[in-house]
């Protein structure tokens, strides 16, 4: 797996890394062997960084990497987030010191390590200044909490802002084949302030995938159940270009789903998509994706099958949306 580097002073992390949070159970059943097995995977196959959140699960996800760690005698990099307001309304945030410091203590816990490499905060408490809310990540940093801090869903205003008081090590958003609005200015602001960019959900929340998503089947709990792309007539429309990239990528000899995370990889060397996965077997079409290089003429057929703006849908209901910062 090749690295790259976590912020403007490292360290080297894997180039892809695996995005935690459906250990907790957001789409579909999961247990205990099953993480375990798809932390196995991940391991063997060069992956070093993990992200997760203390909401995921109410901490389970956390736990479950822990509990891993442990038995396994392996310590991965992790980023993990607070902020959110566990419980409350969706979209409540609560960005005090006293709260991300209750929280990231708590998450020290279930991972059972005494820092970790990143800590977010995974949705800003609007009224409260983003400069005041980076003091106290600083402060966190330099009591060796934390290797480095970043934020979730934020805007490139609100980047530059919180860079004015000290470095940001990493932001996370939304993109992907089907979601580009950080071309509308993040990615670029990342890259001119040493910020690495995070892309999650790199695979369309499963929709890159080799075999169709069924949303009849989508439990009640299931995040993409009241999703605009995964409703009708918008979920057939976005099939029809899905199945036009699976046929560019197995025409390669190339999964879907490393072609996915390919085409974000090369969106700039700045970024470490973080795509999710509880299945062992599902992360093994894509770990290595690192090594697919695209030509001028694969770039243009993706660029035909998927332009900008293909999309059926946004990419959150009403309600999904609620607490993330808009731009542009």
């Amino acid at each position: 797996m090749k690295t790259r580097k976590l912020g403007q002073n490292g360290p080297d992390v894997s180039a892809i890394a695996l995005g935690c949070m459906s250990f907790a159970g957001f789409y579909g059943e999961t247990d205990r062997d099953e993480a375990f097995a798809t932390l196995d995977a991940a391991r063997d196959a060069g992956i070093t960084f993990l992200d997760t959140s203390d909401m995921y699960g109410k901490g389970l996800s956390e736990t479950l990497i822990g509990e891993w760690q442990k038995d396994r005698g392996h310590r991965f990099q992790i980023a993990t987030k607070g902020g959110i307001v566990i419980g409350a309304p969706r979209g409540t945030a609560d960005n005090s010191r006293e709260y991300l410091r209750e929280h990231l203590e708590g998450s020290l816990e279930r991972l059972g390590v005494d820092s970790v490499e990143l800590y977010y905060v995974h949705r800003r408490e609007f009224p409260r200044p983003i400069e005041e809310v980076t003091e106290t990540l600083e402060s966190f940093q330099q009591e060796g909490l934390i290797g480095a801090f970043g934020y979730s869903e934020i805007s490139p205003a609100a980047l530059r802002r919180a860079s004015s008081v000290a470095p940001v090590g990493a932001v996370q958003n939304e993109y992907s084949l089907w979601t580009r609005q950080p071309d509308l200015g993040l990615i670029q602001a990342c890259k001119d302030l040493g910020t690495t960019f995070v892309p999650f959900s790199p695979l369309g929340r499963g929709m890159f995938g080799d075999s169709d998503l069924d949303p009849a089947r989508f439990r009640d709990i299931d995040f993409r159940k009241n999703n605009p792309r995964f409703m009708e007539p918008n979920f057939s429309a976005n099939m029809e270009h899905v199945r036009a990239l699976r046929a560019f990528a197995h025409d390669r000899g190339w999964t879907t789903a490393a072609v996915a995370i390919a085409w974000t990889l090369q969106q700039g060397d700045h970024l470490v998509p973080i795509p999710g996965t509880r299945n062992a077997a599902h992360l093994m079409e894509w770990a290595d994706a690192d090594e697919i290089i695209f030509t001028e003429s694969d770039r243009a057929a993706l660029n035909q099958i998927m332009p900008v703006g293909w999309a059926h849908g946004d990419r959150y209901s009403d309600a999904q949306i609620v607490g993330i910062e808009r731009y542009c």
